[in-house]
Parts: C-alpha cells; structure tokens; sequence
C-alpha cells in the first residue's frame, strides 16, 4: 500500500518510519496540509493520512475519489476536518486513533493550570532578569478548590484523576456518565451548575455543530468571577471574542489554550519570521494571564508511538479487507 503523509513533520516521522519496518508500508512523507490546493498530490496513492489542521472538504475528497484514493487515516482522534458523509458517497474508508495517550493531553491540560495559577511564566521571565520579586506573583490553593470537567471520555477521565490528587471537588458534564468518574468521587451536574460552581473549568469534549462556541458570553457571564478555563480539545469550543471580552470585564481570571479556532493556518509551523494577520490571536497573546501553546498537549514520545502503530494497525487490516474497530463511516 501506497501511503501520503500529509503535515508530516520530523517529530512525527520517526516514531512511524521506525515501527513501518514490521509493515512494509510504501510511504511518502509531505510537509504541506491537506487542502484543496494540495489534493492532487494524492495522485497514485492508494491511502492519505492526515492530521487535526488537514481540511478534508467534500471538495477535497471528491479530488482524492478521482486519483484513486481508497482510504482516509486520521492520526488523532477527532475527525470534525473530514466531511463524513462525502467520504461515504465516494466510497472512501475513514479510519481514526480514538485513544493514544489521554494521559499525555490531562498531564498538559494540568500543568497549564499550575503555570497559570502560581505565575510561573511570569517567575521564570523574572529570574532570568535577576528580579526576584514576588510582587503580582501570588496563586491560589488548588487543594478545597472545584474543578468542572466538561467531556468525561479518556482524556476527561485522566484529568479528573490528577485533579482528585491534588485535593479537588470534581463536578462534571457529560450526556454520558461514566463509571470510571463516579468511582472518583466525581458528580454529574448540569452545566448551568457547573459553570456557577466551578472554580477551574476543562473541556474535554469533542466539537460538533452542536456544542459550537459552548463557551461564550452567555455561559462566561454565569461563571464565577475570576474564572480559570482551560482548553486542550478543540478551538472551535470557546469563543475566542467573547473570552476577550470576559478577560477584559475580570469574568476570567486566567486562560489557558492548546487550541484555536482559526488555528490551521497557524499551528505545527514556524511563524516568528512572519506577520500574523489575526487580530484575536494577537490580543489573546499578549495579556500576562493566558497562556497559548500550539495544539502540543499530545506530544509525547509514548503518544506519538501509539498514534504510529494504530494508524499503521488500522490502515494493515485495510489493505487486507479485515474488520477495523476504528473505522467511522
């Protein structure tokens, strides 16, 4: 099987090109993402594996259909960039990594919180500068406070679980209980009660139309004043104006972004040479109580390894027309 790696990059291509030598895989490696302007280069491929930025359009598929693509592989486990149903008419196979380590996002999601709340951005740009003063830098206890967990999947579950270590109350929201919370300790809620109780608040939830900007002006204005809200899942979850707004008004007191919304012209690239057109990026950016990070929180040696055999795994059972648990269309 003939395979194109689109948004390839070095961190990325070790980890598959080191466990393609038990797949035998013929493998083409292109830094560019997948877009209408680059669909042609799925000619003579038989699949395409793409990642979170990767803009798999109807139209994008209907060029990959005609150069005789026959499967899509996501190596990450949200696929809101693939426009399922014209996958399906074209009679190409998607296929996903639904889990590869929710530990590695959770671990990421919690040291946001930690940097945020005890400054330590702030501490570190200071003693770099032999100023050591604590002025502006004072936190607050974690331990007694509440923590709101939206989405409580893998990676939900493993923030919840780092979060009880540290001594939280953990409320959470989700249409589906989980047994793994309950054990915890953890109770299910409404998200007006979350949203009113919670000290630190974490999306964990995938994105679709439905929860579009579930975070917005209306949801900040019933938080609590001074709000931590993290974001590790997908941009397009928070309204990045209306945050501004609720920064600016002290509805939030700090922020902390993996992700974000206009992110796929931005993200897995080196931007410092160039002048970045996006006015809300610009404004998130330089206030001292966000923290950006550009979508990492996955990044792991051992996450990338199980992205790697996954998608390989997935894309083996595949070519040899066997049953794949992680298929989605």
């Amino acid at each position: 099987m003939k395979i194109a790696f689109f948004s390839s990059q070095p961190y990325m291509q070790h980890p598959f090109a080191e466990q393609n030598a038990g797949y035998g895989f013929d493998i083409t490696w292109f830094e560019a993402r997948l877009e209408a302007s680059t669909a042609a280069l799925g000619q003579g491929f038989d699949a395409v594996c793409v990642f979170v930025n990767d803009k798999v359009d109807a139209d994008v598929i209907q060029v990959l259909a005609a150069a005789g693509v026959r499967h899509i592989a996501l190596r990450c486990a949200g696929y809101n960039n693939v426009d399922l149903d014209a996958a399906r008419a074209a009679g190409i196979t998607v296929v996903r990594v639904p889990a590869y380590s929710p530990e590695a996002v959770a671990e990421h999601t919690v040291g946001l919180m930690l940097t945020l709340n005890r400054h330590i951005h702030k501490a570190y740009q200071r003693t770099r500068d032999a100023n050591f003063s604590l002025n502006g830098l004072v936190g607050f206890n974690m331990h007694g406070k509440t923590a709101g967990i939206i989405g409580t999947g893998k990676i939900g579950i493993a923030t919840l679980r780092i979060l009880k270590g540290l001594g939280m109350a953990l409320l959470a929201h989700d249409p589906t209980e989980s047994p793994e919370a309950l054990a915890l300790g953890v109770r299910y809620v409404p998200l007006e009660r979350l949203f009113a109780e919670s000290d630190v608040i974490s999306l964990h939830c995938p994105l679709f139309q439905e929860n579009h900007h579930l975070l917005n002006r209306d949801s900040f204005a019933r938080m609590k004043d001074g709000v931590m809200i993290i974001n590790t899942s997908r941009g397009g979850l928070l309204d990045a104006n209306d945050a501004i707004e609720a920064i600016n008004n002290g509805k939030i007191g700090s922020l902390g972004l993996d992700v974000y919304e206009e992110e796929e012209n931005l993200f897995f690239t080196d931007k410092s040479g160039e002048i970045i057109r996006d006015d809300t990026f610009h404004l998130l950016s330089a206030y001292p109580n966000v923290i950006m990070t550009g979508h990492q929180a996955f990044l792991t040696r051992e996450a990338l390894a199980a992205i790697a055999g996954t998608t390989l795994d997935n894309l083996r059972r595949l070519s040899r027309g066997e049953p794949c648990d992680n298929k989605i269309n």
